[in-house]
């Protein structure tokens, strides 16, 4: 007998974990069909977010593809991926930064000296500055690659899947999913709800 695989209360179904993706990316393995980079160079935070959107997109379809054969519908992994809405993917590219923030705090990743010249687009990070008749005028900062230092090769698989648990010791059972009976200590829980 098989049991349908389902995540857990206030849990995403993703086909693996955000950081072990970059972690593995950065190490030039190239990984759930992404293009290998060189792992000396590193990366832009843009393009390593550009190939984790295009993996998942990817796992997506392929899950996608394997329940329609299973109910004996034909569907390509193109038509697949075309069926897949741009914001299914759950990490948007502000929760990326943050979550990347978080690598570079613990000094997982740190910056090469390589920068690359960047088009107008409305960055996180781009200055605003006044223009020569007194408008405001975006002025974009410069796309900065990353590399792993030796402190995130050298950090464990578990780490990485939840590097805010590493960073502030803060477990995901505080954290998320909270039972209806959680409340603050010294708080009162509401009414209508036992404690």
């Amino acid at each position: 007998m098989s049991l349908p695989l389902k995540p857990g209360r206030g849990h995403f179904a993703r086909p693996f974990h955000t950081g072990v993706f970059i972690r593995d990316y950065l190490s030039g393995k190239g990984p759930f069909g992404s293009s290998a980079i060189d792992p000396e160079r590193g990366a832009a935070i843009e393009d390593i977010r550009y190939a984790y959107k295009t993996a998942l997109f990817r796992e997506y379809a392929q899950d996608m593809v394997a329940m329609a054969l299973e109910k004996g519908i034909e569907l390509s992994l193109e038509e697949a991926l075309e069926r897949i809405p741009q914001r299914l993917t759950k990490m948007r590219s502000h929760s990326f930064y943050r979550y990347f923030s978080n690598l570079k705090m613990l000094r997982w990743v740190e910056a090469t000296n390589e920068q690359e010249q960047s088009a107008m687009g409305g960055r996180p990070g781009a200055r605003i500055e006044k223009g020569e008749l007194g408008t405001l005028v975006e002025v974009p900062q410069p796309r900065r690659f990353y590399r792993l230092t030796a402190q995130g090769k050298a950090a464990s698989d578990t780490a990485w899947q939840d590097p805010l648990q590493a960073l502030y010791n803060y477990p995901r059972e505080v954290r998320s999913p909270k039972p209806i009976r959680y409340h603050r200590p010294g708080s009162l829980p509401r009414k209508g709800r036992k404690a």
